[in-house]
Order: structure tokens, then sequence, then C-alpha cells
């Protein structure tokens, strides 16, 4: 399959993956206590959590790396993606209670919104086989 067609599909499920590992990181301890009464107490694993977090991170350094050496070449994307790691990251080894609720969900709106980032960018571009010409992005 064409890049130019797989990267469009990969920001997609990385915005739909980030977001929901930001909602995931604000509604779970939120909802603790009752998930094993509505058959969701998996939810509250930390190994779900991982999960999501891994997968995200996969789907993100793919689609936005790629993105960046093939089409693109803007480090916007890029940052907004480490960031968002490290704010996560931060917040799980640094943060407890509200402060960790508040702080790891905002990495995850952020990866998702540098998988937007770079979803425009890369629709942006025109190829042409010798040089990348970039129309602006509205």
């Amino acid at each position: 399959m064409d890049f130019q067609k797989l990267s469009p599909r990969l920001d997609n499920i990385g915005i739909t993956a980030s977001t929901l590992c930001a909602v995931h990181c604000a509604v779970v301890p939120l909802l603790f206590t009752s998930l094993p009464l509505v058959g969701l107490g998996f939810l509250a694993n930390a190994w779900v959590e991982w999960g999501m977090i891994i997968f995200a991170l996969a789907i993100g350094v793919y689609s936005i790396g790629l993105s960046y050496r093939r089409t693109h070449h803007r480090l916007v994307p890029l940052m907004m993606l480490v960031l968002g790691f490290a704010i996560i990251m931060g917040g799980h080894g640094f943060a407890t209670g509200k402060a960790e609720v508040m702080i790891v969900p905002f990495g995850g709106l952020l990866i998702a919104a540098a998988h937007y980032v770079n979803y425009r960018y890369t629709g942006a571009c025109n190829h042409d086989h010798k040089t990348y010409k970039l129309k602006k992005v509205e």
C-alpha cells in the first residue's frame, strides 16, 4: 500500500487511540469503584493502561515519523508527540491523585493533536518526484 494513502489512516487511528487513552486516564479514576459492578473492572488494570500507551506510542512514532521523513519535513508534530508522551510519563511518575488525573489526559490530547497536525501537513504536500512542494495549510 502506498504511504500517501496509509498515512491519513494511521493518523486517524492515532487520533482515536490517543483520545481514548486520554478519556481512559480521566474517567477510570473517577469510576474506579463502580467499574467491576458493570463488568468493566479490567479497564482499571495497569496492563490495559500501559497497553494503550504503548499502542499510541507505536502508532505515533510510525505515522508521524514516516510522514516527517517522507513527506512534510516539519518538526512540530514530532515535538508535540514527544512532549505528549513526556507529559504522560511525568504524570504517571511524579503526580498523584487529582494532579495525575488532570496531567495525563492532557498528554493524550496533545498526542491526538500531533496526529491532527501531521494529517494536515501530510495532506498539504504535493509530490514532485525530485522535490517536495508544500501548499499553505489553512
